[in-house]
């Protein structure tokens, strides 16, 4: 039998060359300190496709962090990004274990070593000692490692750097802009004018978007936005009308009150920005309607602002009020 060109040192044919060039390449990534996971991970099945663009898909807590994290551990860092990494790494830390075969762990898939080097100072909410499986020592960790590496300057280059340190693979970037491109141009990525004309529903809808994530305090929020560091189901609808219509419509505060506001309007009839005002608790309960079957409200402590089908209020009378 003939044996291989490469054992006989005879020129090695351009199969060979392409095979060479990936070992090379794979080695130079671990050599260069990347946990190289994300490459496990395609392999073992246990990656995360990056198809859902609508902030919505983001739990309101990993939101939250990711918005609070970007601009407080990196100026130049879009929190977009942030949460694309999130996303392509655990989908949010939903995934089942948040381990890989590479020893990677946690939300945003740090080895250990690697997020020694990141995890201080502690951020709010975090572990004491920071931990890689705690949301918010995982997000501020990531964002640092990605402003150290080039984030921090705010241009396309420093960002394409940032991810590509993040994991020396070309396809990852282009996977996390990509994910990054379609958050920050879904609504509710800005500051809730989105664009949308003053007084219109699209900006009502736009502002209730832009607190996705804030959490749920009672009697939280007002015209002006959240207080005592959160927003209850009234409290969003009353900021979101108001920032929505420049100013012009100011709600009552409560849910109650809401019920009454503006004029009714038959449900086959709804159209984004409405109110939906629920009889739960004495009609306590109130939400946006985006679209969809789907409204955004703030309904409990444990959730936060965040969407929800009007499927899970089924079993509620409710009543839709037309306030712009």
């Amino acid at each position: 039998m003939k044996r291989p060109a490469l054992a006989t040192g005879v020129g090695l044919g351009a199969g060979a060359l392409a095979l060479i060039g990936v070992l090379v390449l794979f080695v130079a990534a671990v050599a260069n300190g990347v946990a190289g996971h994300q490459q496990e991970q395609e392999a073992a099945g246990t990656q995360v496709s990056a198809q859902g663009g609508a902030v919505g898909d983001i739990p309101s807590a990993m939101l939250a962090l990711y918005r609070k994290a970007a601009p407080a551990a990196c100026t130049g860092l879009d929190w977009s990004v942030l949460a694309a990494v999130g996303k392509i790494e655990t989908d949010h830390a939903r995934h089942p274990t948040m381990r890989s075969s590479a020893g990677a762990v946690g939300p945003m898939q740090f080895l250990p070593s690697t997020f020694a080097g990141y995890a201080y100072p502690v951020p709010p909410g975090g572990a004491n000692p920071p931990s890689p499986w705690d949301p918010a020592d995982a997000v501020y960790a990531a964002a640092r490692m990605l402003c150290a590496n080039g984030a921090k300057s705010g241009t396309q280059k420093g960002t394409y750097r940032a991810i590509y340190s993040y994991n020396h693979a070309d396809w990852y970037v282009r996977k996390a802009l990509s994910q990054a491109k379609a958050y920050a141009a879904a609504p509710g990525a800005g500051d809730g004018s989105g664009g949308a004309a003053e007084g219109s529903s699209s900006a009502i809808v736009r502002a209730a978007y832009s607190q996705l994530g804030v959490p749920y305090v009672w009697g939280g929020g007002d015209i002006h936005g959240p207080t005592n560091g959160g927003l209850d189901c009234s409290g969003l609808t009353s900021f979101a009308v108001y920032k929505g219509t420049g100013g012009r419509v100011a709600l009552p505060r409560t849910s109650q009150q809401q019920r009454f506001a503006g004029v009714a309007v038959p449900r086959n009839e709804m159209q984004p920005g409405d109110l939906i005002v629920f009889n739960r608790h004495g009609w306590g309960h109130v939400g946006i309607f985006v679209g969809g079957n789907t409204m955004i409200n703030a309904p409990k402590p444990d959730r936060g602002v965040e969407t929800a089908s009007l499927a899970e209020w089924s079993g509620y009378e409710w009543a839709v009020r037309r306030v712009a």
